[in-house]
C-alpha cells in the first residue's frame, strides 16, 4: 500500500514537469519524515515557487487551483467549520459543492488525517480539496475569521474568562502559543500580527457596540478584521495588557502609561502602553519599538550623499545645538539616535535624558525623566554640566528652564542634540525666542537646525514609470525643469506589499545652517520668514524639494510628498 501511494506521488511531481528525479527522491523522503508535508520543502530547498508548483499540482491532481482572499466567502461556507479548525491547519472553506460535499483550500493537499478531521470538523460532510497558496490562505483566515478567532471561539466554549486569575507580569516567546489563557494568547496574537505586518502602532478602541483595533503600518492606520463577538472580551484584553505593562488594573478613570519587554522570534521588542479612559472604555496605544532598528548610522536614515555629509560634519563639532524638528511620528528620535550611534567611542563622554527611552545603546548613559520624583529634563541637565560631559542628547526642549540649561551647556563647550514640535526648520528659532530665550543666546549657540518628515517608500517589487501629466505636475507645484534628472514612478501593489504599493518608509529633510548672517537676522528678532527666504536664497532646500529630489530617485510618489509637506515648502 505504502510503495503505490509513493509511486502515485512520484507520478503526481512528474507530471508537474518541475522537478528532476533526484529531487523527487529527496521530496518523497522529506514528505514520508513529516507527516504529509510536501509544498512547504519544495519552497525551503527552493525547488519552485510555492504558487507555481500548487498550480502544476493541481492540474495533476485535477482541483481547482484558486488564489482565495480575491473574492468573498459566503458566511453559510465559512460557519460550517470551526475557527480552531481553520486557523490550526491553515487551510479555509471556499464553497459547498452540494448540501453534503465541502470544497476546502489548502497548501499541503498530502497532510496526513487532513481530510479526516475536515470531515470531523463539518459535522460529517465530505470534502474536497483546492489549492491555494499558505501566505493566501493565511490573510484569507484573518479577513473572513479575523484576528483571534480561533481564541474567541475557545471563549465562548469553555467559558474562560476569569479575571481574577492570575495573568502573571511576564511574557514569553511569542512562538509559543500553548498559553493557559485564552486572552493572554489573543493579546500575544495581536502583538504578533502588528510587528509581522510592520506595524509600529497599535490602537485598542472601544466602540459603542464594538472594540476596533488598528495597526499603524508605514505611518497610515489600518483596521484590523476581528470576530464580532469581540467587545463581550473588551475589559479581559485591556486588563490583560495592563497586568503586562505594570499598571494598576483597578484604576480606570485615570490615563496610564507603562512598558512590557518581550521576544518576538528571538528578537528583542519593547512595547511603550498608554491607557486613556473614554466612554465607552478604556482606550490602549501601543507603540513597537524594536531594540536592534535603533541601532544604525547616518547611511540608513535616507540622506543624499550632500545632506550625510553636512550633517557627518555638524554632529563632530566640538560644541553649540543641533536642533531636529517636526511634529510627532517624523523620526525625530531615530535621527538622534543614528547621530550618537555614529559618533560614539571610547573617547567621547554622552549623555542623554529622555523620555521615553526608545532604545538603549551600548556605552551611552541614558537617564529616564520620572518627574514623580522630580527627576525633570531641566534637573538632569543641572546634573550632567557636572558629569564631565562631551555630548549631551535632551530628548525635547518643553520649556524655557530646559532650553536655558541646554543654550548654557552648548556655551561652556559641550554638543547638545535635542528636539523641537514646529513645522520647519526656521520656526525652531522664533520658538525659542517665545519660550524666553535671548536671541543673542540663540544665535550664539545653535549651530544648525533639521526639520523632517517621514514618507511611505515605493515598494521596489512591483514600482512602475509613471506616465508624465505635465499639467499635473504644474498644479501641484512640481518645477519642470528636474524632471531629466530622474524618473517619476507610481505604486501598483502585490504579494509583497500585500497589495499596498508601498514598502517601508524613509525621511526628507530640510536643513538650516546657522551662518554669521542669519545670527544676525536672530538678533535683530527677524522672522522666521524672513530667515527661512534668506536661507533659500543660500542654497536651502525644504522638505518638498528634498520630496521632489526621492520621486525622481524612484523612492517615493508624488502623492506622498504633497500628503505629507504643505504648499508653502515648495
Amino acid at each position: 500500500m505504502a510503495a503505490t501511494a509513493s509511486n502515485r506521488l512520484t507520478a503526481l511531481l512528474t507530471a508537474t514537469r518541475l522537478f528532476t528525479p533526484p529531487q523527487i527522491e529527496e521530496l518523497l523522503i522529506k514528505q514520508r519524515e513529516n507527516e504529509g508535508v510536501l509544498t512547504a520543502f519544495v519552497t525551503a530547498l527552493e525547488y519552485a515557487r510555492e504558487d507555481v508548483f500548487l498550480e502544476a499540482l493541481a492540474q495533476a491532481l485535477k482541483v481547482p487551483f484558486v488564489r482565495v482572499g480575491e473574492q468573498p466567502i459566503a458566511g453559510e461556507v465559512l460557519e460550517k467549520v470551526p475557527p480552531k479548525a481553520v486557523f490550526q491547519y491553515n487551510v479555509i472553506p471556499v464553497a459547498l459543492e452540494d448540501a453534503s460535499t465541502l470544497r476546502v483550500a489548502t497548501s499541503e493537499p498530502f497532510r496526513a488525517g487532513l481530510a479526516d478531521a475536515f470531515r470531523l470538523a463539518s459535522g460529517g460532510m465530505r470534502v474536497k480539496f483546492a489549492l491555494s497558496p499558505s501566505g493566501d490562505i493565511e490573510k484569507a483566515t484573518k479577513k473572513f475569521y479575523g484576528v483571534g478567532a480561533d481564541t474567541l471561539d475557545r471563549l465562548i466554549a469553555g467559558n474562560e474568562l476569569n479575571l481574577d486569575e492570575d495573568m502573571g507580569p511576564s511574557v514569553g516567546d511569542l512562538n509559543d502559543l500553548d498559553q493557559e489563557a485564552s486572552v493572554v494568547k489573543f493579546v500575544n496574537q495581536v502583538i504578533w500580527e502588528a510587528r509581522h505586518d510592520r506595524g509600529t502602532d497599535i490602537h485598542i478602541e472601544p466602540m459603542e457596540n464594538d472594540l476596533r483595533i488598528r495597526y499603524r503600518i508605514d505611518g497610515v492606520l489600518h483596521p484590523t478584521p476581528l470576530p464580532p463577538q469581540m467587545k463581550r472580551f473588551q475589559s479581559a484584553i485591556i486588563s490583560r495588557i495592563k497586568v503586562m505593562a505594570g499598571m494598576d488594573i483597578a484604576e480606570k478613570r485615570l490615563p496610564q502609561d507603562g512598558r512590557i519587554s518581550l521576544r518576538v522570534k528571538g528578537e528583542e521588542i519593547d512595547v511603550r502602553v498608554s491607557t486613556m479612559p473614554t466612554i465607552y472604555g478604556e482606550s490602549v496605544s501601543l507603540r513597537l519599538l524594536m531594540r536592534s532598528s535603533g541601532m544604525f548610522g547616518m547611511d540608513k536614515l535616507g540622506l543624499f550623499p550632500d545632506d550625510e555629509d553636512i550633517l557627518n560634519k555638524l554632529i563632530r563639532k566640538p560644541n553649540g545645538i543641533l536642533l531636529v524638528t517636526g511634529p510627532t511620528g517624523s523620526g525625530k528620535s531615530t535621527s538622534l539616535y543614528a547621530w550618537l550611534h555614529t559618533i560614539n567611542s571610547v573617547d567621547k563622554r554622552i549623555l542623554t535624558v529622555e523620555d521615553p527611552i526608545e532604545y538603549e545603546m551600548a556605552g551611552i548613559n541614558q537617564v529616564q525623566v520620572r518627574s514623580e520624583i522630580g527627576l525633570s529634563f531641566a534637573n538632569t541637565l543641572r546634573t550632567f554640566l557636572r558629569q564631565d560631559p562631551d555630548i549631551i542628547m535632551v530628548g525635547e526642549i518643553r520649556d524655557q528652564e530646559t532650553a536655558d540649561i541646554a543654550i548654557r551647556a552648548a556655551l561652556t563647550g559641550h554638543l547638545v542634540f535635542s528636539t523641537l514640535h514646529t513645522n520647519d526648520a526656521a520656526g525652531a528659532i522664533t520658538r525659542l525666542v517665545d519660550m524666553g530665550i535671548e536671541p543673542f543666546l540663540v544665535a550664539s549657540s545653535v549651530e544648525a537646525l533639521t526639520a523632517q518628515r517621514l514618507i511611505r517608500e515605493l515598494c521596489p517589487k512591483c514600482k512602475r514609470p509613471w506616465p508624465v501629466d505635465k499639467d499635473f505636475l504644474g498644479g501641484i507645484g512640481f518645477p519642470l525643469d528636474m524632471l531629466s534628472a530622474g524618473t517619476i514612478c507610481e505604486p501598483v501593489g502585490c504579494e509583497y506589499c500585500r497589495g499596498t504599493g508601498y514598502s517601508g518608509r524613509t525621511g526628507i529633510y530640510e536643513i538650516l545652517l546657522v551662518t554669521d548672517p542669519i545670527r544676525q537676522m536672530i538678533v535683530e528678532r527677524r522672522s522666521s520668514g524672513a530667515i527661512k527666504e534668506y536661507a533659500l536664497q543660500n542654497g536651502m532646500r525644504t522638505l518638498r524639494m528634498d520630496g521632489w529630489r526621492k520621486v525622481l530617485a524612484g523612492i517615493t510618489t508624488l502623492e506622498e510628498v504633497v500628503r505629507v509637506t504643505s504648499e508653502d515648502e515648495g
